[in-house]
């Protein structure tokens, strides 16, 4: 958890994180006051490093094996040869995991971070990778087009216009395209999300998330971060919208003592993995 950085649950890069959250507070705070918020290039000591990091091993673990077997004639297309954009990408490490495994596909990955682009252009050169470049470019603005296939990595909830991202997407993609969204697994009720991780999940998301969308002129207006599967799926008003499916990452922390039964007979963590 701690010592080994290729271990499916090591945590280190979330210390990082809340370390960096704990130095920006002061700011975050002095933002809101202002209507404002903090740009992410301005956390420090490296929010973006820390997410890289902490996000790493879930993708070095789960990405090829669980997640993209998981989406009908994904692999086989990929396997082929495909044209993939990896938006949201920071510091690539999922644009180079998939590039390694589909030598024959070609990968872009996108981000609005321009020092996240400069350490994933580090990461394919230090790892030889041939297939994959990096470029500068949001969600809704990003200029790759004619794509089998579009991914977004824990990354929709952060965008002020997830509904613009929507339709670009759309737009770049082929008629038979498709779309991969990987969340955190939540309710549709905030009560729904009161244990410990969606505790924690809450106040990150007021230190670095909103406080990031307060950069930037969201439209239209944003959601709170931790809405559940079936708003995201288009819920009762849009069936068949898309296939969201359930990947189990890694087993939680055993519950504390005092925890209610329903968390205690509950207490294993999943991501959405969603295809459009």
């Amino acid at each position: 958890m701690l010592a080994i950085e290729d271990s499916p649950v090591a945590m280190m890069g979330a210390f990082d994180g809340v370390v960096a959250w704990s130095e920006a507070q002061p700011r975050v705070q002095e933002a809101f006051k202002k209507s404002g918020g903090v740009a992410w290039g301005d956390y420090g000591p490296c929010l973006f490093c820390s997410t890289a990091r902490f996000f790493r091993p879930g993708h070095l673990h789960n990405l090829v094996q669980n997640w993209l077997p998981a989406l009908d004639g994904v692999v086989t297309r990929l396997t082929a040869g495909a044209k993939v954009a990896d938006v949201g990408c920071g510091h690539g490490w999922s644009t180079v995991i998939m590039a390694q495994a589909f030598p024959k596909s070609q990968f872009v990955g996108y981000d609005f971070h321009s020092g996240s682009i400069d350490e994933a252009r580090a990461h394919v050169r230090e790892h030889n990778v041939s297939n994959a470049t990096f470029e500068v470019g949001t969600a809704k603005d990003y200029a790759a087009t004619d794509l089998d296939f579009v991914t977004f990595f824990d990354c929709l909830h952060d965008m002020g216009d997830p509904a613009g991202a929507a339709a670009h997407v759309k737009e770049t993609l082929k008629p038979d395209g498709a779309w991969m969204i990987v969340e955190p697994m939540t309710g549709d009720k905030m009560e729904d999300n009161m244990d410990p991780v969606g505790r924690i999940y809450y106040a990150a998301s007021t230190l670095s998330r909103i406080s990031l969308l307060g950069t930037h002129v969201p439209s239209p207006p944003f959601k709170a971060e931790r809405e559940g599967t079936r708003r995201r799926d288009g819920g009762e008003d849009k069936p068949g919208a898309g296939q969201c499916l359930e990947s189990p990452i890694s087993p939680r922390p055993s519950p504390p003592p005092m925890a209610k039964r329903a968390e205690r007979e509950h207490w294993v963590e999943y991501d959405d993995v969603c295809i459009i």
